[in-house]
């Protein structure tokens, strides 16, 4: 018989879990669907099949020269390693793997630095549920400028290696709220940091047509520089943008009435090179680097190694001088004449890697 009351409600029903959204179609395309790639673990396979077809997974990010980088930083356990670009954490792993493999008595440490509030969590957890914890990774958020505090911070006088992989991830390319890319809608943001005034919107309502003009020039060698500061100018007067589909389209409408047989695709990439420019000027990509190298040398121990990934002329140029002039003024004993790249397997596997270019040093 039962206990209760006959007066008495009856009990509620268990809640039902949350059936998952259904997308359209037998592949989803929308970012939010790809429910699969956000979860590799339950769904290795699916996974496994992207990466074969030489794409990367949504919401991944593939690390870049891995082997080559490993050799240059020629890492052993119980050294102090820093990444300064912590994204998805697959260099961390690797670098990881040296400074403190398992076997060893040795365990070294990795310090992970990010910039990013949203990105930075998760591959802290990441790497936490994969074996490191606080004893040998210690995670930091922070802009890789701000690199000599961090140590001092962490009672470190400086590392036995050093890498920056300057390359926007994967992550924040394939997430259209972060407004990286034109070929999804989303807010035209493009910060590294979300938290950060000014998004990229709010920094083309403000910018003056010629500092547009130069940035475009500076920034990504766009040929069409004074053109499209004219007129975007002139646009925005009308309808600020404030959407990446709003500016790609505007681009593209500026290119066909002043160019008409301008090609489509070389219509895309103008409007490639034009994000690239305000997302250097919107991060104050250069400033950032420009200041990193010079306060570089100082946080390397004696006969430390660095290593750095470019994907931007404007950013090697910049590695390369610094490193050239630490040689020549005895900061650093050794760096690489030839840029190394990525070989043909690798560029054929993962095509975000052809345009990555990596240069070394050695402190003296």
């Amino acid at each position: 018989m039962s206990d209760t009351p006959p007066d008495s409600p009856a009990p509620d029903p268990a809640p039902r879990p949350k059936r998952r959204p259904r997308y359209a179609g037998k592949n989803p395309r929308r970012f939010e669907e790809k429910y699969k790639e956000h979860n590799p673990a339950r769904y290795a396979d699916d996974v496994a099949k992207v990466l074969a077809a030489g794409k990367t997974p949504a919401g991944m990010h593939r690390p870049i020269m891995v082997a080559e980088i490993l050799a240059v930083l020629a890492l052993q356990p119980g050294e102090t390693a820093v990444d300064c670009t912590l994204g998805y954490g697959g260099h961390a792993r690797e670098l990881l793997g040296r400074v403190a493999p398992a076997a060893s008595p040795r365990r070294g440490r990795l310090v992970g630095l990010d910039v990013d509030p949203i990105e930075h969590p998760k591959t802290t957890a990441r790497l936490r549920a994969a074996g490191f914890g606080e004893d040998v990774f210690t995670a930091v958020r922070s802009n890789f400028a701000g690199l000599p505090k961090v140590l001092a911070s962490l009672g470190l006088a400086g590392a036995d290696a050093i890498l920056a992989d300057l390359g926007v991830s994967s992550m924040q390319i394939d997430d259209p709220a972060r407004g990286f890319t034109f070929k999804t809608d989303g807010p035209l943001d493009l910060r590294l940091n979300p938290s950060r005034p000014p998004s990229a919107a709010d920094w083309l309502a403000r910018i003056a047509q010629a500092d547009l003009a130069a940035a475009l020039t500076a920034h990504a060698d766009e040929p069409h520089a004074e053109l499209l500061a004219r007129e975007l100018v002139a646009r925005r007067a009308e309808q600020p943008f404030l959407r990446t589909t709003e500016l790609a389209d505007a681009i593209r409408g500026i290119l066909r009435a002043h160019h008409p047989r301008h090609d489509p695709e070389a219509a895309d990439d103008t409007v490639r090179r034009v994000f690239q420019a305000l997302r250097i000027a919107v991060n104050d990509e250069f400033g950032v680097l420009d200041l990193f190298l010079r306060h570089l040398p100082s946080c390397l121990n004696s006969g430390g190694r660095v290593a750095i990934l470019t994907f931007h002329s404007g950013e090697d140029r910049r590695v390369k001088q610094a490193f050239r002039d630490g040689v020549r003024t005895g900061l650093y004993t050794a760096t690489n004449e030839e840029v190394a790249r990525a070989g043909p397997e690798e560029r054929r596997a993962n095509p975000r890697s052809s345009s990555a270019k990596l240069r070394w040093a050695i402190r003296a």
